[in-house]
């Protein structure tokens, strides 16, 4: 249960992540400013794209790693999952074990067992 929650924050975590360091300029662009495109950062004003996608950026980077830790810790103590496949074949085996015994009022007490000298008492 934890591990699937925390798995669900893992995805949208590394989306969102993605979508703000796309969104972000890099430092080859404010040269284009110079030539006439400085109208490439008025959506968060001048400078303030730069602190608020800086640091979104830092803290969904520490909440993604700290979310990849987490998951690796419950993955490596969780018990190891069997599937449905391996759980009925299990069950074949068991119950081929069952049907190819010999139901002990059929063995027979007079002859020696195979493989037993005579002179071991039964």
């Amino acid at each position: 249960m934890l591990y699937g929650i925390l798995l669900v924050i893992q995805v949208v975590v590394a989306v969102t992540l993605i979508a703000l360091i796309l969104m972000q300029h890099g430092k080859g662009a404010d040269a284009g400013a110079a030539f006439g495109s400085g109208a490439s950062a008025t959506v968060f004003g001048a400078r303030g794209s730069a602190n608020f996608l800086s640091r979104g950026t830092a803290i969904l980077a520490v909440v993604f790693f700290l979310n990849s830790l987490s998951l690796a810790y419950l993955a490596a103590t969780e018990p190891e999952a069997r599937s449905l496949i391996d759980q009925m074949q299990e069950e074949e085996r068991q119950e081929e074990v069952r049907d190819d015994a010999i139901p002990m009022d059929q063995i027979p007490t007079d002859e020696p067992m195979p493989g037993r000298p005579d002179d071991v008492p039964q």
